[in-house]
């Protein structure tokens, strides 16, 4: 576990001359939820938090986990971080419509630590942060909350784009 951790803490690495990336999920991407066949990355063991708190949302008619660039506000947010080589990462983009004009998301680093190990030391990974602009035009439904559960998940509504994505 140990070397696991020191591997961890350093960063990102080179496997067949693709760089691998941390991507923190706490909401459809995660194991087991909607959009989690997006996600062909490599589980990191364990349940992660955020070192900052963030506000997280559930919004839009859809019923979408976002996550708002609001540092200091909301909560730790608990989820799970993945490792995903540049097609994984490219795919996870597509889905969150990181280039879409409409400005659904961004993509930026924050700081992570294993839930169950608060003296770890903290990880960067990538995260999904949810425009501001969207979500001020509601419907907002639910949060801040701390995390996205499987009851939560039940309610989100796919779309033709997220359908598209496999």
């Amino acid at each position: 576990a140990a070397a696991f951790r020191s591997r961890l803490a350093h960063a990102p690495s080179t496997v067949h001359h693709s760089v691998i990336h941390r991507v923190f999920v706490y909401g459809t991407l995660k194991a087991g939820f909607p959009n989690a066949h997006v996600n062909r990355g490599q589980r990191v063991p364990g349940t992660f938090v955020t070192g900052e708190h963030w506000p997280l949302f559930i919004a839009t008619e859809d019923h979408i986990p976002w996550l708002v660039a609001r540092a200091g506000e909301g909560h730790a947010v608990t989820g799970e971080l993945f490792e995903v080589d540049d097609a994984g990462l490219a795919r996870m983009d597509a889905l969150e419509r990181i280039d879409d004009p409409l400005n659904w998301y961004e993509r930026r680093t924050i700081e992570v630590r294993d839930r169950a190990d608060p003296s770890a030391a903290p990880v960067s990974a990538f995260v999904y942060f949810g425009s501001e602009a969207r979500l001020r035009a509601g419907p907002v439904h639910e949060g801040p909350l701390a995390e996205i559960l499987p009851e939560h998940a039940r309610r989100y509504l796919a779309d033709d784009h997220d359908a598209r994505i496999r």
